[in-house]
């Protein structure tokens, strides 16, 4: 990264040494030698203090201190009494600080000497000494009980200090900044390694991934932060389930609705197509009789006949589409119950039996065992009814219905086989659809509405079981399951 936390945090901590070091090389360029100048002249002063006080002088532990600070501060100091004998010194070359002394007192200097400071006990100076061509800080003057005095300290060594000292920081700096920049480069880098990883954990959240969480270590202000990331990425995460899931909710509310409407306009269109064909009907007749067409009593007899007719075929209809509706929109109840499947088969074909005489046709069902199912006895006597008046309304050739059950593990497979002419392939998957007719002239003429085989459907949807239809070349077969244990 260009413009990285870690490149930059190094970078100020490393700028900040570097500068701290320039800083103090000027500073000790500058002003360490006015310093120095400075502390020696504080150290004249003491050495001036020591001798002012005359009570001393006389004392044997007074020589002792007095060699021990000149020597800690570097000052050669020179003491005459009034008749001219030296009284103290920490030199050996005692006769050129003497002499040095009369030269000031006689203001013999050349030129050589800078005054600092001057009053009436003392003058304080710094001169450049011809012979040796060195530079030295004096103080020379008198004392109070007449003896006259001269310190002297070397100022010459610290301009070589000073440049030794600048070059010694110059390195030292160096090492160090090389140093420190690395261990700055190490601490920048723990630092913002958390700081990355949170970064990483963001731009995962942004892309809807929730799994990453942000592994705390130790208790700073970061760590404080990826806790409440991972506390965000948890509740984003529910609140994201929350909403999808209501928005899955919505669109099948949204789909429910919209084949809902759909199914309410089919089911109108075909209603008003089923019943246009027997109202015209009933409207026909019943204005014949109104208007006495034939006035024997076999013509009305006749008429009022075709009247009911079409009246119970509308009244049937209705009822199965009435059946159906509860069924498709979950109205009706499913009651899972045992009971005995041959006994309601046995049932239905003993109900359908003039029928079948009628049709000239042959109901074969030998099972003659109980065998116990589990479904609504009910709904699947409606399936069964269904299947057989399919058949019976479709028989033909041999005129033969075959009832037949067969077992499949934990399921039983019931089958309706009638003989006659198979279904038209294209007309397999449409059997089950509300009002779909094969051969419309004849479910007109026996009656059907195109309703039986979807309450079928409807019912054994509610059971979530499997159902269908197998063509033959001599019939057609339909067959559903159910469990038996």
């Amino acid at each position: 990264m260009r413009k990285s936390i870690k490149k930059q945090f190094a970078g100020i901590f490393i700028f900040l040494m570097a500068a701290t070091i320039v800083l103090c090389w000027i500073l000790n360029t500058v002003f360490l030698k006015s310093y120095y100048i400075r502390d020696k002249e504080k150290s004249l002063f003491k050495v001036y203090g020591m001798l002012q006080n005359s009570s001393r002088l006389k004392e044997e532990s007074f020589e002792m201190e007095f060699e021990t600070l000149c020597s800690t501060t570097n000052i050669d100091a020179v003491v005459i009494g009034g008749n001219g004998e030296e009284t103290i010194s920490t030199v050996y070359d005692t006769k050129g600080m003497v002499l040095q002394l009369f030269e000031h007192l006689m203001e013999k200097n050349n030129g050589n000497v800078s005054i600092i400071e001057k009053t009436d006990d003392y003058t304080l100076q710094k001169i450049r000494e011809t012979r040796s061509n060195l530079y030295f800080l004096e103080m020379w003057g008198y004392l109070e009980d007449g003896q006259v005095f001269i310190l002297r300290t070397p100022v010459e060594s610290i301009r070589e200090s000073v440049s030794i000292a600048n070059r010694f920081l110059a390195y030292v700096g160096i090492v160090a900044i090389i140093i420190s920049g690395c261990l700055i480069w190490l601490v920048s880098k723990k630092i913002t390694e958390p700081i990355l990883q949170l970064a990483d954990i963001s731009e995962r959240m942004s892309e809807l991934d929730f799994t990453v969480r942000y592994e705390a270590h130790g208790e700073n202000e970061i760590a404080l932060l990826g806790s409440h990331i991972n506390k965000l990425s948890s509740t984003l995460e529910e609140t994201i389930s929350e909403l999808k899931t209501a928005n899955n909710e919505l669109k099948s509310d949204i789909e429910k609705k919209e084949q809902i409407d759909e199914m309410r306009k089919e089911f109108l269109s075909n209603v008003s197509h089923e019943l246009k064909t027997p109202i015209a009907l009933i409207q026909g007749y019943a204005e014949g009789l109104k208007e006495c067409v034939n006035e024997d009593d076999e013509s009305k007899d006749f008429y009022c006949d075709v009247i009911m007719d079409e009246a119970g075929r509308m009244n049937v209809m209705v009822k199965k589409l009435l059946t159906l509706n509860q069924l498709e929109f979950g109205n009706d109840i499913v009651t899972m119950e045992r009971f005995d499947l041959v006994s309601v088969i046995e049932g239905v074909i003993q109900s359908l039996d003039i029928l079948a005489k009628q049709k000239e046709a042959v109901i074969r069902f030998n099972y003659q065992t109980p065998l116990y199912v589990w479904a609504d006895e009910f709904k699947v006597e409606e399936v069964v009814r269904n299947y057989l008046s399919n058949a019976l309304n479709h028989v033909e050739g041999e005129r033969i219905i075959d009832v037949k059950i067969t077992s499949k593990g934990d399921l039983v497979r019931i089958s309706v086989f009638n003989t006659g002419e198979p279904i038209p392939q294209d007309s397999l998957d449409k059997l089950w659809v509300k009002f779909y007719k094969v051969d419309k002239a004849r479910t007109r003429e026996y009656g059907g509405s195109g309703i039986g085989l979807s309450i079928v459907k409807a019912i054994m949807e509610s059971f979530n079981r499997e159902y269908g239809v197998i063509n033959y070349d001599n019939g057609v077969e339909f067959w559903f399951e159910l469990e038996q244990k």
